[in-house]
């Protein structure tokens, strides 16, 4: 039976079958082995760092050519999977991304990490634009955000696995069979992805219900916004600053965090696990709360503007006590100032993301996360290269943290300078 017919025989009495939230399972599986992949190097720094021998400024190249690619990548993986379609776009970006997780067993040198970073950033660029246009296309507008705020949470628990899951491996069979595993991680997916995906008018095992329930929206408006459109408005440059500052920060959590660990309280491979956790399970409730407390102020009667940068204040405020967590003297003390900070930026984050939409119609809010993202990227790679020159020069993660602490601030006044009100865009003006 085609699909069309089985949206013909749907009824309203009929019951809406959940075949679309096996596709957001997947989608979420998908993301956490997405932060897995990319988390084991940085769990397995210390110690490659030691057997491998380089430097701080080498381990800042390393980051750097990973965040480099991520940068070209988001560019570019968009309109790839547009064209290829989300089943074949997003089996090329994870085959990618798997090959080059596995590719890191095979490094011996500087330079062959740098080349399957690399390669693992193109490869992992792909992950958020085909799970978002998996998303438009199994669901109805009004289940996309829970539907994406589910697939998201894998970026939170992949970051709490890989710091249970890789010590143990790299333990009991060596530091290349961490790679080694969690590539076949990749690898397991997309053999079920590609088993099983389907268009929903393909797909066989959803029902006429459940199809209609998916297509009941009213057509949506498909037409591409040129980004010299988008970048001609001030509130564009607002999103782009606060990404270009505050992402730089959450890279650095997930890349040297272990390091700090190591370096200040003299953490083993398998003691790193726990605080690590903890810290990342604070950044999923952060995350939950910063999202929460935006929609408590709405329901106040605060104004959009006031609610969303007042939520902002309080996730950028959480962060301000981490420049105390270079010099604690207590393990503890200094994982509960870190959580905290990675709980504001988890929040801040999400506040971050809504401004898209506060301020541009839905048909242009995927071009300016993505050049969000890509601003995002590169104040990555800069500040990847500036903390290995800052390491190896002067040992002290105290500027990183004095860093941390005030960039969410600094990000928070040019949004407020360049989009005072959150006054929404009009791009319709800019094309008559």
């Amino acid at each position: 039976m085609s699909g069309g017919d089985r949206t013909t025989l749907a009824t309203p009495a009929a019951k809406v079958g959940m075949y679309r939230w096996r596709v957001c399972a997947m989608l979420l599986a998908a993301t956490t082995i997405n932060y897995v992949d990319r988390q084991v190097l940085g769990v397995l720094a210390p110690f490659l760092q030691d057997e491998i021998g380089w430097s701080e400024m080498q381990y800042g190249a390393i980051v750097t050519a990973f965040q480099a690619a991520y940068a070209i990548g988001l560019l570019c993986a968009g309109a790839i999977i547009d064209r290829l379609g989300t089943k074949a776009g997003y089996a090329i970006a994870i085959c990618v991304w798997s090959i080059a997780a596995m590719s890191h067993s095979l490094a011996a040198s500087v330079v062959g990490f740098m080349l399957a970073r690399f390669l693992l950033g193109l490869g992992e660029a792909g992950n958020f634009p085909a799970a978002i246009k998996t998303v438009a296309e199994w669901f109805p507008r009004r289940e996309r955000a829970f539907a994406t705020g589910i697939f998201n949470s894998g970026s939170n628990i992949g970051a709490i696995v890989a710091p249970l899951l890789v010590p143990v491996i790299a333990v009991t069979w060596g530091w290349q069979a961490a790679f080694l595993f969690t590539g076949a991680l990749s690898v397991t997916w997309l053999a079920v992805w590609l088993l099983t995906y389907r268009t929903p008018e393909q797909q066989p095992a959803l029902s006429a219900a459940e199809l209609a329930h998916i297509r009941s929206d009213p057509p949506e408006p498909s037409a591409k916004v040129p980004w010299r459109r988008i970048l001609r408005h001030r509130q564009a440059w607002a999103f782009v600053a606060a990404k270009f500052i505050t992402d730089p920060i959450w890279w650095f959590f997930l890349f040297w965090l272990p390091k700090f660990l190591n370096a200040e309280y003299g953490l083993t491979l398998l003691a790193l696990g726990l605080p690590l956790v903890a810290i990342f399970v604070l950044a999923d409730v952060g995350s939950i709360l910063g999202g929460w407390l935006a929609g408590r102020f709405l329901r106040l009667g605060w104004s959009v503007n006031r609610a969303r940068k007042g939520a902002m204040l309080v996730c950028a405020l959480c962060v301000v006590p981490i420049v105390f967590a270079a010099q604690a003297d207590n393990l503890w003390l200094a994982v509960a100032l870190i959580g905290l900070a990675t709980a504001g930026h988890q929040g801040w984050s999400a506040n971050v993301f809504t401004l898209t939409s506060d301020m541009f119609p839905r048909h242009a809010v995927a071009s300016v996360v993505g050049i969000g993202g890509f601003a995002g990227a590169v104040g990555g790679m800069m500040i990847a290269t500036f903390i290995g020159w800052l390491l190896q020069t002067t040992g002290s993660y105290l500027p990183v943290f004095l860093m941390a602490g005030s960039a969410y601030l600094v990000a928070l006044l040019i949004v407020h300078l360049l989009a005072p009100q959150l006054a929404p865009a009009r791009l319709d003006d800019d094309a008559a």
